[in-house]
């Protein structure tokens, strides 16, 4: 498949007149993905610039950076574990990856090799932006002042529990005054349960809050995002308890 060009020119003027639009990176070797994500991001006031290998997206990448990226894993001329890993060596540039269905080897690998956030293939757009705008709201101030295309949304309360403070205006989570990184999903599960200490919450409560409706995804998917949580915060405190699993109920969120 030839290179498929760069396109810098959005849809529509994100919110603050004279501010450049927010710039996405989306690397995909599939024309009819980058042709159809690309459109609903510019329809959402956001820039694009379309890559169809990984070979050709790290240069880019890197000489000028954009605001966050979005690349499938199987590609040709250079993968997007490889193309994530050269990334890392330089930049700490935000990254959504797509991963195949059921393949949580690619979840594991992509999360530690430092990709923000996941989404399995076929992913619903809706859920797409909705993660794309919630790591740009957790990163560091974009350059020039520039905003999310959600700019305007009433700022959210941040949530203190124990030693859990969560603050989902920029989706910062510390535990005992450590910082924990969670990828989107993992936050958005984690909030569901902190809300309400004790509550169990099953797993379709915690998909609902971490999903849009219209997305499926099955009972090890949480548990896999769980896991992964756990596994984080021991990394800060080997005695982290805080996530209790109560079997054939769900989850529930205690700091004692």
């Amino acid at each position: 498949m030839s290179e498929t060009p760069e396109q810098a020119t959005p849809l529509a003027e994100p919110a603050g007149v004279g501010q450049r639009a927010v710039q996405i990176a989306l690397v995909d070797d599939d024309r009819n993905i980058l042709t159809t994500v690309s459109i609903a991001l510019q329809s959402e006031g956001f820039a694009t610039r379309l890559y169809s290998d990984g070979e050709t997206a790290l240069k880019a990448l890197l000489d000028n950076p954009p605001d966050l990226a979005v690349f499938d894993i199987k590609m040709p001329k250079m993968d997007g574990m490889e193309l994530l890993r050269r990334l890392r060596e330089d930049s700490a540039l935000p990254v959504i990856f797509l991963t195949s269905k059921d393949d949580e080897s690619d979840e594991e690998a992509g999360l530690e090799l430092g990709a923000d956030d996941y989404i399995a293939k076929p992913f619903s757009l809706r859920l797409l932006i909705a993660r794309i705008r919630a790591i740009l709201r957790r990163a560091e101030p974009l350059p020039g002042g520039a905003a999310p295309a959600e700019s305007g949304e009433p700022a959210q309360a941040s949530l203190s529990r124990g030693r859990l403070f969560m603050d989902p205006a920029r989706h910062h989570v510390t535990w005992a005054d450590q910082p924990v990184s969670l990828t989107v999903t993992e936050f958005l599960i984690l909030e569901a349960l902190a809300v309400r200490p004790g509550v169990i919450k099953s797993r379709n409560q915690l998909m609902d809050a971490a999903y849009p409706d219209d997305v499926f995804v099955d009972d090890r998917t949480v548990d896999s995002h769980i896991k992964r949580m756990r596994r984080k915060f021991r990394m800060v405190d080997p005695e982290f308890a805080a996530i209790d699993t109560l079997y054939g109920a769900g989850y529930s969120f205690t700091d004692g």
